[in-house]
């Protein structure tokens, strides 16, 4: 048999194994020191989806969005010399910061002034130097107040908030680089606030980025310290011997090694999923151990005979503990076929990481338990300890005679959360990884009160033809859908080629604010002639139009209000906007990084019910394979779809929204909550062969012996997913939380649901003789 081979070669070559092992945890090791975190956002579009590939288009065309980090502050004196003139040289002293690319502020802002004698347009600074009075001050407000461009940009309606735009050179906004440069930007905010006693706030997706990825990195060591704390605390209540606690928790940390081996050789970098990987590692890695362990502390206690005991616990636990750890891989690697980067990283990550922990543990518990002294009487006494012989058999009496009771209680939960189901809210948030504490939460609502927010909307133009935007016509076409747009709340004025147009007529009316309008007739020819002179630098038509003038970009900013009411709004949208351009003959798309990130969520809810049924498929076929038999599969499935329903019932009843965290408990649940299932089915299948039992008597000893290592091993689970409740990020700690609670109803199922199935298929059996009969 091939389990009896496999426990004759792990025992028989234990020093060679040994050395293998050892030398490949030091390979992974050496791999795993040159794990980093990520600094760009993770991909949640597949590259295949149209609206990220026509995304990728138009960065390709007018280059990367998102790039821009926003300092805002909001006094009655900003327009006072003093707080002024430092405001202008913050900005000064950040322009000349290497990978900033430019800065836009009250202080530091252009004018677009008409040159006659050359027949251009020529940018001009409203302030060249410190201001030396109020006075002063007051002439460079009152001359922004008469540029309409800026209105609503930098100053807000009311003149009492102001922002200062700092954009990053593209090249190195998602690389280390930006960090140093945050810092300074911060530094400086920081400066001006302590001088002038005026809070200072920050935003931008450059910002919330870093901040996020600053967050990953602090989780990453605070859960992998915690995960080993308290699964090295319950082991050690569990047993109550030093080995038993210390190999165990060596085993898991060479699992987390290879863990980030496996990360860093795949070309991954660490985000807010594989950054959980590590504890994830520990927590369910070392389940592997408590039952391997369990197993062989009853086995010596029958036997006497260590040998022995290790070869019989590798002969019968292989097989039960492999397809319990092929499901739980299932539940996490049915996640790698979205073909999100996010999830797929994810999934096959922890997949890999969990199997190769497995094989650890098969491998080096045995090995290193041999080595050993023999257990202690205590030890091999774990199966008789009151409390869990009391609760075991007050769960074997609770099948036994309470079995309607049992079912009647699961029907009315389940129909009961099943309505709980209609009433989830589907819903993410730009910042849903960030802490409610966070100030980075709170600035960006200043910059929504104040200036209607600074996440980036861009809406793509194609004419489908060259020199297709210089057109009267279409122009006035591309100003009504402008229009059409700001007219909604959600939505800022927008920069645009409109925007540039009306500055160009203004400056060629010598700056009057009444020629802020679109170049009429002949006018723009000569506008057109000037901004054609115009510098690389000066030409404003440059930013909103391609070399080809086939394409034009409208940028608008936005706020974080969630992916279900932008749903809603751009479905209205889509109709409006193509009332004004026939799509026959233009191709309007509402692209940019937030529509990316709603798109995302949309597709990773809709891709919620196809992981999740690949995950019940494959378990199903898993069990299939073992058990046979239709009645068997449903038998084992149902006790871990109810726990499922129950969750989803919770999360509908306390308006946990569905959203990218949330979805993946369901998937991952059904793999981790099969095991428990394995684990008592194989036992009883086990006996039902090699004995004359009855199958009520097989239960009650399935019960006794299995449910102690389910009772063990669910408490791991609670407990260890538990620790993600400590997380900053609320999408962390509702995974925990949910994860934790559907495990532990999952056990519950396990223990009464299974055993009454069985209990009742029993029945139906003897039934069917006495009709036969």
């Amino acid at each position: 048999m091939i389990w009896k081979k496999l426990a004759d070669l792990i025992l028989k070559n234990r020093l060679i194994i040994l050395g293998l092992i050892a030398v490949l945890s030091i390979f992974m090791g050496y791999e795993a020191c040159k794990v980093r975190i990520t600094f760009n956002g993770g991909k949640v579009l597949p590259v295949t989806d149209s609206a990220y590939i026509r995304y990728m288009q138009f960065k390709k065309i007018f280059g990367q969005d998102a790039t821009t980090l926003v300092i805002g502050i909001r006094s009655p004196h900003i327009f006072e010399k003093d707080a002024f003139n430092d405001w202008n040289q913050v900005g000064n002293r950040l322009q000349h910061i290497a990978g900033v690319k430019a800065v836009i502020s009250i202080a530091n802002v252009y004018n677009l002034a008409k040159d006659t004698l050359h027949h251009r347009f020529v940018l001009k600074p409203l302030v060249t130097h410190l201001l030396a009075s109020d006075q002063a001050v007051d002439s460079v407000k009152q001359a922004l107040l008469a540029l309409p461009f800026y209105k609503g940009l930098i100053l807000s309606d009311d003149s009492q908030a102001t922002l200062m735009a700092i954009t990053f050179d593209s090249k190195i906004i998602n690389t280390p680089a930006r960090v140093p440069i945050i810092d300074t930007i911060l530094s400086e905010g920081s400066r001006f606030e302590q001088k002038h006693n005026i809070p200072v706030h920050y935003s931008g997706l450059p910002l919330i980025r870093t901040k996020a990825g600053d967050l990953i990195s602090h989780e990453f060591a605070l859960f992998l310290m915690l995960s080993l704390g308290i699964t090295a605390l319950i082991l050690s209540l569990i047993f109550r011997s030093v080995f038993a606690v210390v190999f165990p928790m060596i085993v898991v940390l060479l699992g987390v090694t290879w863990s980030l081996g496996i990360l860093v050789l795949m070309h991954y970098e660490i985000t807010i999923l594989t950054g959980i990987i590590p504890a994830l590692v520990v927590i369910i890695g070392v389940p592997n151990s408590v039952f391997i362990l369990n197993k062989y502390y009853f086995e010596f206690g029958a036997t006497g005979d260590k040998l022995r005991a290790l070869h019989t616990v590798i002969e019968k636990v292989s097989i039960t503990t492999f397809i319990a750890n092929i499901t739980t891989a299932i539940g996490f690697g049915v996640l790698y076929f979205t073909n999100s980067q996010l999830l797929t990283e994810f999934g096959l990550v922890a997949s890999l990481s969990i199997m190769a922990t497995f094989a650890l543990s098969l491998i080096l518990i045995p090995i290193i338990f041999s080595y050993l002294p023999h257990p202690k009487p205590r030890q091999s006494a774990i199966k008789d300890r009151k409390l869990i012989q009391r609760v075991l058999k007050s769960l074997d009496a609770l099948v036994y005679n309470h079995r309607r009771t049992i079912y009647i209680a699961t029907l009315i939960l389940v129909v009961v959360c099943l309505y709980g189901l209609t009433l989830i809210n589907v819903n993410s948030y730009v910042v849903d990884d960030l802490p409610k504490s966070s100030n980075t939460l709170s600035d960006l609502k200043f910059f929504e009160s104040n200036f209607k927010g600074i996440l980036p909307l861009e809406v793509s133009i194609d004419t489908k033809r060259k020199n297709g935007i210089m057109n009267q016509a279409l122009i006035r076409k591309v100003e009504k859908l402008e229009d059409m747009i700001s007219s909604y709340p959600e939505f800022s004025r927008s920069l645009s080629l409109i925007q540039a147009l009306k500055f160009s007529t203004q400056a060629f009316y010598g700056g009057d604010s009444r020629y802020y309008r679109l170049p009429e007739g002949m006018e723009q020819a000569f506008i057109l002639s000037y901004a054609g002179n115009s510098g690389k630098n000066t030409n404003m038509l440059r930013n909103y139009l391609d070399s080809t003038r086939r394409f034009t970009r409208l940028s608008f900013e936005m706020p974080d209000v969630g992916s279900a009411r932008m749903n809603k709004v751009l479905a209205k949208l889509q109709p409006r906007i193509d009332s004004i351009f026939d799509p026959k003959k233009y191709h309007v798309e509402l692209t940019g990084s937030s529509i990316i990130f709603i798109k995302g969520a949309n597709y990773m809810v809709k891709n919620l019910y196809q992981s999740l049924a690949l995950a019940i498929g494959l378990i199903a076929g898993v069990m299939w394979v073992l058990f046979r038999g239709v009645k068997m599969i449903a038998i084992s499935l149902l006790p871990n779809v109810i726990p499922l329903i129950i969750t989803g019932g919770i999360m509908g009843f306390f308006d946990i929204p569905l959203k990218p965290s949330t979805i993946l408990i369901f998937s991952i649940a059904m793999g981790i909550s099969s095991d428990q299932t394995i684990y008592f089915i194989t036992r009883y299948r086990q006996e039902l062969r090699s004995t004359k039992k009855s199958i009520s008597t097989i239960v009650s000893d399935t019960i006794r012996e299995t449910g102690i290592s389910m009772i063990y091993i669910a408490i791991v689970l609670f407990f260890g997913f538990g620790i993600f409740t400590f997380s900053t990020f609320g999408s962390t700690r509702a995974l925990g939380i949910l994860l934790s609670v559907t495990l532990l109803v999952a056990m519950i199922s396990n223990l009464t649901l299974l055993p009454a199935f069985l209990l009742s298929l029993e029945s139906g059996e003897r039934k069917k003789v006495k009709g036969e009969r």
